[in-house]
């Protein structure tokens, strides 16, 4: 393959990275303030530490290739807030929480599977990232069980 394909599969998967980072620090942001358990809370602002370094690689990586990255999708993030503001009016509990955040964290999980899939040209480096990416999110679902 020609360079310029696997640039442009690693600038792709680096793109979708930063925004799926973007988003799951936002989905944690919407429900913090809600969060009653402290281990809970412990669990989801670890969880948004840990994107936020991966959210700094990925800026940095971006950076070296002049690309300003992506932002989440606006129909997808209204969706989510939507949705997250929905079911905590009606139940305010730490299951509702867990069980949001759950749903997004399978939703990352199976959209970064795609985006591996389908820019396997991308740079090892940035294929780590999103393999990082991963492991957070089905990290957080384990650490999480407990309060659905």
């Amino acid at each position: 393959m020609s360079a310029a394909v696997i640039n442009s599969d690693t600038i792709k998967l680096l793109r979708e990275c930063n925004s799926g980072v973007k988003m799951g620090i936002s989905s944690i942001d919407d429900v913090i303030d809600n969060v009653h358990d402290d281990e809970l809370k412990a669990v989801l602002l670890n969880c948004r530490e840990r994107h936020e370094i991966l959210g700094e690689e990925t800026r940095n990586i971006l950076n070296d290739y002049e690309d300003s990255g992506k932002e989440p999708n606006v129909m997808a993030k209204g969706m989510s807030w939507f949705k997250t503001n929905f079911k905590l009016s009606i139940d305010n509990s730490d299951e509702t929480i867990a069980d949001l955040i759950t749903d997004g964290c399978n939703m990352g999980v199976k959209s970064l599977r795609r985006y591996l899939n389908e820019y396997e040209a991308a740079e090892e480096r940035v294929k780590d990232i999103a393999m990082k990416l991963i492991v957070i999110e089905e990290d957080t679902i384990n650490d999480i069980k407990k309060f659905l």
